[in-house]
């Protein structure tokens, strides 16, 4: 199983609904995770690199603005909270993880 597929299991323990990428048409079910690639962090030693670790931008989008599920994606290791703002009458939590 590949690293991406690891985290997409985790965040199924949180909630049965997440999303990698946005999915067409916005049929989304709520509470949900959203989850996407945005960059990595690339070591490198004598110009070659030896470690390589993707970084994705995780949200957290449901109605209860003090969602259990929050504290749950923070408590990651290497996640780092960054954002929070409503849309849509949804809460959307914003966090940056390396996995």
């Amino acid at each position: 199983m590949g690293r991406r597929l690891e985290l997409h299991v985790i965040f199924k323990e949180f909630t049965p609904h997440v999303y990698f990428q946005a999915p067409p048409n916005n049929g989304m079910e709520y509470p949900c995770i959203l989850y996407a690639r945005d960059n990595a962090d690339t070591k490198f030693a004598g110009n070659r690199p030896y470690s390589y670790t993707q970084r994705y931008q995780v949200t957290l989008i449901d109605r209860d603005p003090d969602s259990d599920i929050l504290d749950q994606i923070a408590a990651l290791p290497k996640c780092v909270f960054n954002r929070h703002f409503v849309a849509d009458n949804l809460n959307h939590d914003v966090f940056v993880l390396y996995f």
